[in-house]
């Protein structure tokens, strides 16, 4: 199963291809997306994105995980956080959200099994 691309990214809008939902932030991985919402794991900018978030992508059986910061990078990655994907010998790339789906399209591209977790706005 292949990871979608994501189609389009706007403040705080995300399309991933065949998906007809309008994302502000989502989480994808080979065979589909859904809306991150971070009030399931209670997140905010800081301390920022914690193991929890990532755990369902994870199960996934990604190879490698795309962590967009948000536009403006607002949204933190701990060190713990990245410890633990690498840890699970998880790939991880922790960037601004523009260059972050521009990575995950480019891997998902080349057949990885790419998973990520996008942050549309600040």
């Amino acid at each position: 199963m292949s990871s979608p691309e994501i189609a389009s990214l706007s403040w705080g809008q995300m399309k991933v291809k065949g998906c007809s939902t309008t994302y502000k932030d989502c989480k994808v991985w080979p065979g589909g997306s859904r809306t991150w919402d971070w009030r399931e794991t209670g997140t905010n900018h800081s301390p920022g994105v914690q193991p929890a978030d990532l755990e369902e992508v994870v199960q996934k059986g990604v190879q490698t995980l795309v962590i967009g910061r948000g536009m403006s990078e607002a949204l933190q990655v701990p060190p713990s956080t990245v410890d633990y994907l690498k840890k699970k010998g998880i790939d991880v790339l922790v960037l601004q959200t523009e260059k972050a789906v521009e990575e995950y399209n480019a891997l998902a591209a080349q057949g990885v099994q790419v998973g990520g977790v996008f942050h549309s706005t600040c």
